[in-house]
């Protein structure tokens, strides 16, 4: 898969902080070597967080983000500034943009040895364990080499541990060593658990069963669908993709052969009845869960299903944005799927991509997709957030498992 290519999700998220005017979309540029960021003198240049597809060697592609400046005035300043820290639920790896030629000496002298602002960011990014770097920039601003080396090494006896970089973009001055900075405390991506690939072995060959109904994309596969399929063949197996009318003929013909069938959480009840006990059988969405999120914790999340009353609310999210069709899985399926089991009247609320509720705590349930469009980081924040609340959270596969009876079914090849 190709740099322009590779899903968003499975990318590593770089974003950078900083206050208005301290060379945070220089910094981008300069680290992908082209101008993808607009750059000016005018402060508030960059008024929504905007993203960037790169490739950083040696560690591939990367999402790397600009944010409104943290020191942003009004209430519409105020906005930005809580999009901003929004970003940080998404964010691999955060770097802290200064400008050196405005570290005054009362900042040297507090705590951290910077501003409020960046100290309060800073704050924020340890809170959720995300390792970051400190990037001193403007250093061409500064008057003299001691000027810098002073402000340096202040920063560092201050934030000790953490990696501080001085940095120009004018002058190039530590591009290179902020790259190398980057690769050094970049999570490791070898470790990360595959899709379906630590559950099969070179040569198997694994059934997909992909219904083309009205709510399928036209003349593509849905973005779960195909990273499966890649993470199959990156593992040298081989992936059978059917529709469910040919599901039955796909089997016999590859009797006794068949090491793994995987569905669409929607068809689940018509592929259980054709798929043989003997041969494991899950969703596409199940796997995400597995995948980007907790699968034990959304299991027992489905058992509120049952205890839901009258009057209670349940979230429907949905990570990404997409034009609902007239049987969309979210808006129509799922509600009618809570209201037959339940016979309960329901208050049913819906969200989709980045708008995702900050106060749960009026929900009884969140229905959550698979999540293949987010990356692991923010999956486990919603769910950590969800747990805060106290708020039980199941996902689309698990609550569409259990409603046709075959969720222990579906989860066994765990």
């Amino acid at each position: 898969m190709g740099l322009n290519t590779t899903l968003k999700g499975d990318r590593l998220h770089i974003a950078i902080f900083g206050k208005r005017n301290a060379g945070k979309s220089s910094i981008i540029n300069a680290l992908t070597g082209q101008n993808l960021a607009i750059v000016s003198d005018v402060k508030g240049t960059t008024t929504d967080p905007v993203s960037k597809a790169m490739e950083l060697l040696p560690l591939g592609p990367c999402l790397i983000t600009d944010t409104p400046g943290l020191d942003d005035v009004g209430e519409l300043g105020k906005k930005r500034v809580e999009k901003a820290v929004q970003v940080l639920n998404s964010t691999d790896i955060a770097i802290v943009a200064v400008d050196m030629a405005l570290i005054s000496d009362e900042d040297l002298q507090g705590e951290r040895g910077l501003s409020a602002n960046e100290v309060q960011v800073i704050s924020l990014i340890e809170e959720k364990k995300i390792p970051y770097i400190i990037v001193l920039n403007k250093s061409d601003c500064v008057n003299d080499a001691e000027s810098v080396r002073k402000i340096k090494e202040t920063i560092v006896s201050k934030n000790k541990g953490i990696a501080v970089n001085v940095l120009s973009t004018v002058t190039d001055e530590g591009i290179e060593e902020l790259k190398d900075a980057v690769i050094l405390i970049s999570p490791d991506s070898d470790s990360k658990l595959h899709i379906v690939g630590d559950l099969i072995e070179k040569n198997d060959i694994v059934v997909l069963v992909t219904p083309i109904d009205e709510a399928a994309p036209k003349g593509r596969l849905i973005m779960p669908q195909q990273q499966v399929i890649r993470d199959i063949l990156d593992n040298n197996a081989i992936a059978v993709v059917t529709q469910v009318p040919e599901l039955y003929d796909v089997l016999k013909r590859l009797s006794g052969n068949v090491k793994m069938v995987i569905t669409d959480s929607q068809a689940f009840k018509e592929v259980a009845a054709i798929v043989p006990e003997s041969i494991p059988l899950t969703s596409f969405s199940i796997l995400f869960a597995r995948h980007k999120g907790n699968l034990s914790k959304l299991i027992e999340g489905v058992k509120a299903v049952e205890k839901l009353k009258n009057g209670d609310k349940v979230l429907i999210a949905e990570g990404c944005t997409h034009r609902r069709q007239c049987n969309d899985i979210g808006t129509v399926k799922i509600p009618r799927f809570l209201r037959n089991i339940t016979d309960k009247i329901i208050e049913i609320e819906t969200c989709s991509g980045t708008n995702f509720p900050q106060d749960l705590s009026i929900y009884s349930l969140i229905i959550h997709c698979g999540g293949c469009t987010l990356n692991e980081k923010e999956m486990k924040h919603r769910m950590h957030m969800a747990d805060l609340a106290g708020v039980p959270m199941v996902n689309y596969g698990i609550f569409l498992a259990h409603v046709n009876g075959i969720l222990e079914r579906s989860i066994e090849v765990f």
